[in-house]
């Protein structure tokens, strides 16, 4: 599944009184690493605002966003994802149906299949994905950690949202694979775009999304629409340059939107703030994970999986 567009995600609310299953799925690389937990030393500031960045697209310069990755199906692009630390990497729930063929996720800007993912077990949990709560988020757990390098490293992420509002972020970029226009094609080169943070009460405007957008959610894109995430792009990272702490700080997952690239409807993304202490306990718990994954990996996925997604 790739980006969701508006009449697709009603459609799935209409069709689906039950709360959508969100999955975790437990995966193996052939990557080791001492690094547990994202080591900030090891952030380097990738592209400062400053270096030419084209509003509406354009192909991004080799290694300057080490945290995305592509999740790939038979070793093709399906969605995005974001290194959070060594052993997760965040997308969003609507990337994962029940599949049975083999998963790679790669860091394209080091030019490395950085994990060859072998399905180990599915854990379906309590989640939402409707336009009331969008919970659209999801955690891949993987059974052996990053090594992390200049060319693949963890994302900031806001501790909460009256951080995310000290921020002062100054410049936001979304990224990914997927199509330029509505059901157009992949795209062969990671690509970037900035765009502008748009507040709720806009989004929510008559004309604009009337009223569905919630807390959860947060709207970015350009009001004439010439800067905006599509098909492909689900999953991936809006990534946001604060001023005050230089670097960039992940503020949203790529969720839905209508169609790509219209007037008054710009990408809507999971608002990671809002789940700040979520993320938190699961970049603590990855270390918990490590140790037992020789020995206990589907009790120690299904602890971490119900205690984690119960408590947003």
């Amino acid at each position: 599944m790739s980006y969701i567009s508006l009449s697709e995600k009603l459609e799935q609310q209409l069709n689906n009184n039950d709360a959508v299953a969100v999955s975790l799925l437990a995966v193996s690389t052939h990557l080791s690493s001492h690094h547990l937990l994202p080591q900030p030393e090891l952030r380097s500031l990738v592209g400062h605002p400053g270096s030419p960045r084209i509003v509406g697209g354009r192909e991004a310069p080799e290694g300057s966003w080490p945290w995305q990755v592509s999740i790939q199906i038979l070793s093709k692009h399906h969605c995005g994802g974001t290194i959070i630390s060594s052993l997760w990497v965040l997308t969003a729930t609507h990337c994962w149906p029940v599949w049975s063929d083999p998963l790679c996720i790669h860091n394209v800007m080091a030019e490395l299949c950085k994990s060859h993912l072998k399905r180990s077990t599915w854990n379906y949990c309590k989640g939402v994905l409707d336009m009331s709560s969008n919970i659209d988020v999801t955690l891949v757990l993987l059974s052996s950690p990053f090594d992390f390098t200049d060319h693949v490293q963890p994302v900031c992420t806001p501790h909460s949202v009256t951080q995310e509002f000290r921020l002062n972020f100054t410049h936001c970029f979304i990224t990914g694979w997927g199509s330029t226009y509505y059901k157009g094609r992949m795209m062969n080169r990671l690509q970037e775009a900035e765009v502008e943070l748009i507040d709720r009460r806009t989004c929510n405007l008559t004309t604009w999304y009337g009223g569905l957008i919630t807390d959860n959610m947060i709207c970015a894109g350009l009001e004439s629409g010439a800067a905006d995430s599509c098909q492909g792009d689900s999953g991936g990272p809006l990534q946001c340059y604060s001023q005050d702490e230089e670097r960039f700080f992940l503020v949203g997952v790529t969720s839905f939107g209508d169609e790509c690239g219209l007037p008054h409807r710009p990408g809507v993304y999971a608002r990671t703030s809002r789940f700040a202490g979520w993320l938190k306990k699961s970049q603590t718990a990855s270390v918990a994970a490590a140790h037992r994954l020789n020995t206990g990996l589907i009790s120690a996925l299904l602890s971490t999986c119900f205690v984690f997604l119960g408590n947003f």
